[in-house]
């Protein structure tokens, strides 16, 4: 499992309980105390979740989630006493993917989790994967994107297949070299810029996301 779950949460008591329950389950958690708090540690770090209460200090989880949504696709669910179904509309609309009530069940929650980080992954499909419209199969090293055929050569497909495998995390330069070229590769790194170059050319995704000075990340 090892997805990692970024909880913004003012309340200590169900911070501590969410912390708790989800690393039982096998998850990484950060938490933070406030949305302010919430914003750096996104900077920060690579997540695969983000669990926001709506109301905090210094930054309410609507604006922490606008924000998150200029930037990313991650999977964000809202956290609330708020039940009205206009406060439930309002997190929808500025994109969060799922709104839970307080008080709620944490098992109720560990489904909502799951559910939530599953419709995130890329989709598996017979002996391929898919990201929007980008379908990679595995056994003819065949890539298409809107059903029409993308030449890549070897590298750049095994390449390409490593960022789907790891859609909405970062992957390193020095990851796909000893995946792909193997441990005693000890040329220049920016082979893989080169590689990842020739790759946006030909399939024309928007997708693959640049991380400064660390690799790349393939995000809607």
């Amino acid at each position: 499992m090892n997805e990692r779950i970024l909880i913004m949460e003012d309340d200590k008591a169900i911070k501590q309980l969410l912390e708790q329950f989800l690393s039982s389950q096998g998850y990484i958690v950060t938490t933070a105390n406030d949305g302010l708090e919430g914003l750096e540690l996104w900077n920060k770090g690579t997540y695969d979740l983000v669990l926001s209460d709506i109301m905090m200090p210094n930054l309410n989880g609507n604006d922490v989630l606008r924000i998150i949504r200029q930037q990313s696709d991650v999977p964000v669910i809202l956290l609330s006493a708020l039940s009205e179904e206009h406060h439930q509309i309002e997190g929808f609309d500025n994109g969060s993917d799922d709104y839970l009530t307080k008080p709620f069940s944490y098992k109720l929650l560990i489904k909502r989790v799951e559910a939530v980080l599953r419709r995130a992954k890329p989709v598996q499909s017979g002996d391929g994967l898919e990201f929007h419209e980008l379908r990679l199969d595995v056994t003819s090293y065949n890539a298409y994107v809107d059903n029409v055929p993308v030449e890549l050569t070897t590298k750049e497909f095994d390449i390409l297949h490593t960022l789907v495998e790891n859609a909405g995390k970062i992957v390193t330069r020095e990851q796909l070299l000893d995946k792909l070229w193997g441990y005693d590769y000890f040329g220049d790194t920016r082979i893989i810029d080169t590689h990842l170059k020739n790759i946006r050319k030909k399939t024309n995704i928007p997708y693959i996301k640049t991380v400064k000075g660390v690799g790349y990340k393939l995000e809607r």
